[in-house]
């Protein structure tokens, strides 16, 4: 979509009264700019801008609520914004309407390290609490690789490379101030570690990617930082092999605190890009956290099974600057592989399947993708079962579009079959909406659809996503 929208032309989609009162309440905060709108229009999905009508950067929880109710009034869309690191089309503004930006909302509330916990603001990234937390012994492990905003990753139940041995998001979120479709103001839990105090609101909002209220607020569990930490790259002679390694690892019960897959294309990628010389085959790379005692444990046993598995030598990264250097390759995969095809466009996507199920899905994935001639590269938190493909093409090329989808709709339907999931980290945004129905059957989306409803009876909030507003052919099974 080109932004070619005028002020005569955000007036129609914008009520000047609304936007009157907002620019009234938030002085230069509130803009209409064509270069600020197209940015917030966009995020690292393979969808065209869809710009808002008005982007807005809010200070506090009061302000957003004053923002929404505004909104409310009007009946005009928010899209909460917090680093526009999403995948899936999320902050896409499919209708117009306001975009809010919660990245000025980057104060620390309260660090109860006793209780190992802290409540941040929405937009405090997770680097951001790192730093600000480095000197109490404790850290917040969740790692999706972007630095993306606490708020961000609450709403779309961010994970990432630590998630085998730290879980996700919804376990590790405690509390929320979320303001919700009409500009109230609640709060759902507590600091305490448990509750069985009627219904888990927090859950509902942990992975609702802006459709039911914005979240202002997140109050997340501490970790203490390990005595010891040690990380180790193996190379295998075939991806079903490395993924073998990993399942018995898990079956195992060796705590494992990382363990990342990367295919051949993505170390042939990274080594151009990060200057490295990993051997290009597929690879694991293994990161332990514990006692000293326990990290030698831990890996002795996770090297007998890689060295039965036909890994070749263990390399190890015991200094933090060894360890940084991979997990930042690690982390900079998709901008290798994106120097692999200059000017070609990427198709990400993700799922998830049963940890048995893992390598069998790899593999079935691996050769769609060889089929269709797709330059391509597979990484994954394959801990827990969980692997990313990301495809590059044309994408004035209708064959390569076509060819990149159906690779991402068969994936989707391959992890289903096995009892998996269409998204394990990436979330729903507009690219997934369609499988859904597939996973989780029309009852279950008629009571979502039901749940969007009673919290957000005017849609306003960030429309468009995870399940359709009305659907037909969905109906309450019997």
């Amino acid at each position: 979509m080109n932004d070619s929208v005028n002020p005569s032309a955000i007036k129609k989609s914008l009520p000047a009264e609304l936007l009157q009162a907002l620019q009234s309440l938030l002085e230069d905060r509130c803009t209409v700019s064509s270069a600020v709108r197209q940015h917030h229009g966009s995020d690292e999905s393979s969808y065209d801008p869809m710009p808002p009508d008005a982007v807005v950067f809010a200070q506090s929880t009061a302000e957003v609520a004053s923002i929404v109710r505004l909104c409310h009034h009007y009946g005009v869309p928010v899209i909460p914004y917090g680093a526009g690191s999403s995948l899936e089309g999320h902050i896409l503004a499919l209708r117009g309407g306001v975009c809010l930006d919660l990245s000025q909302m980057n104060k620390m509330v309260a660090v109860h390290h006793e209780d190992l916990t802290a409540t941040v603001q929405a937009g405090v990234t997770r680097k951001q609490l790192n730093l600000e937390i480095k000197d109490t012994g404790l850290f917040f492990p969740i790692d999706p690789g972007a630095d993306a905003s606490l708020g961000g990753m609450a709403a779309t139940r961010a994970s990432g490379t630590n998630a085998v041995r730290y879980g996700t998001m919804r376990e590790n979120v405690l509390a929320l101030t979320v303001v919700t479709a009409d500009g109230s103001i609640i709060k759902t839990g507590t600091r305490a570690k448990k509750s069985s105090a009627g219904y888990d609101l927090t859950r509902v909002f942990v992975g609702s990617e802006g459709t039911l209220g914005v979240i202002t607020e997140v109050t997340v569990k501490l970790y203490p930082l390990p005595e010891a930490i040690s990380a180790a790259v193996c190379s295998f002679t075939s991806a079903f092999d490395a993924v073998n390694a990993v399942i018995q690892t898990i079956q195992m019960g060796i705590p494992v605190a990382r363990v990342e897959f990367l295919d051949e294309n993505s170390v042939r990628a990274i080594n151009a890009y990060d200057k490295l010389s990993l051997p290009e085959k597929p690879l694991l790379l293994f990161e332990f956290h514990g006692s000293a005692h326990g990290v030698k444990e831990q890996a002795e046993l996770v090297q007998e099974i890689a060295a039965a598995n036909g890994a070749g030598n263990f390399e190890w990264a015991t200094q933090p600057e060894d360890r940084s250097r991979l997990w930042a390759a690690r982390h900079n995969a998709y901008f290798a592989l994106l120097q692999m095809r200059p000017g070609a466009s990427a198709i990400t996507t993700d799922c998830c399947v049963p940890i048995s199920r893992l390598a069998e899905c790899i593999i079935e994935t691996q050769l769609d993708c060889e089929r269709h001639q797709i330059l391509y590269s597979i990484i994954g938190h394959v801990g827990d079962g969980n692997f990313h493909v990301l495809m590059l093409i044309d994408p004035h090329n209708p064959v390569e579009v076509a060819n990149a989808e159906g690779i991402n709709s068969r994936m989707v339907t391959r992890a289903i079959a096995m009892d998996g999931t269409c998204t394990g980290e990436h979330g729903v945004g507009m690219h997934k909406m369609a499988f859904l129905i597939e996973e989780h059957g029309s009852g279950a989306i008629h009571m979502m659809r039901a749940l969007k409803h009673a919290f957000d009876p005017g849609n306003i909030m960030n429309p468009g996503k995870i399940i359709a507003w009305d659907d037909p052919h969905i109906q309450p099974q019997n």
